[in-house]
């Protein structure tokens, strides 16, 4: 039986201008919208002022890796909470929206560096979905925005070289000579590529419940 995340520690300091996205997917919204509200209260907690969170919905979950993509493309968060619903039904499509929506949140992540949390409910029935939007099991979107917040901290810890001491110098070689490389030039000497692609804009924020 599934249990309540660990107990994660408040950020150590206050986010202040950093900025953090909700995706939300309307499919079983009902359940869904409570799973927002356990983000926002997180997210809230954290001392982040109303104009630094965005709530966005996409029609289902399996659309939240590309809405979490172009978001990140922005450059504009520090992290990217996403939060679903997907209830088993009588055929795998349950099985095959699920794993989709987690390799691609996954991605996301690994691809931009931008944290993308999972706060996705899988649930063989509607019942125990809700235990898991706020009743005995937890709520799954307050946990991915305490997971965005822990993230995006270590991020600018590490950026700041308070969680490592950054990349070494090259040795010099067995002739003396040290290596060294220009500023964008790949180990094959080519130049390397400019990150991400450019910053998607135009996504909106939620409309009325159809």
């Amino acid at each position: 039986m599934a249990g309540r995340a660990p107990k994660l520690r408040r950020v150590a300091r206050s986010p202040g201008s950093l900025r953090f996205a909700i995706v939300a997917a309307r499919f079983n919204e009902r359940i869904t919208q409570r799973l927002v509200a356990g983000a926002l209260q997180a997210l809230r907690a954290a001392r982040l002022g109303p104009d630094a969170i965005e709530v966005h919905w996409v029609p289902g979950s399996f659309e939240l890796p590309q809405a979490a993509s172009h978001l990140a493309a922005t450059r504009r968060y520090a992290g990217i909470v996403c939060v679903g619903v997907v209830i088993r039904g009588q055929t795998p499509h349950f099985e095959h929206v699920a794993r989709e929506a987690a390799s691609g949140i996954r991605q996301v992540a690994l691809a931009t560096g931008v944290p993308a949390t999972f706060g996705l409910i899988t649930a063989l029935s509607e019942e125990q979905a809700w235990e898991r939007a706020g009743g005995e099991v937890g709520n799954r979107g307050e946990e991915a925005a305490n997971a965005a917040l822990q993230m995006a901290e270590w991020i600018h810890q590490l950026g700041n070289g308070r969680a490592g001491r950054g990349p070494t110098r090259a040795p010099a070689s067995a002739t003396g000579e040290r290596a060294s490389r220009g500023p964008g030039i790949s180990g094959s000497g080519k130049r390397a590529s400019r990150g991400p692609v450019q910053a998607t804009r135009g996504l909106r924020r939620p409309h009325r419940t159809r």
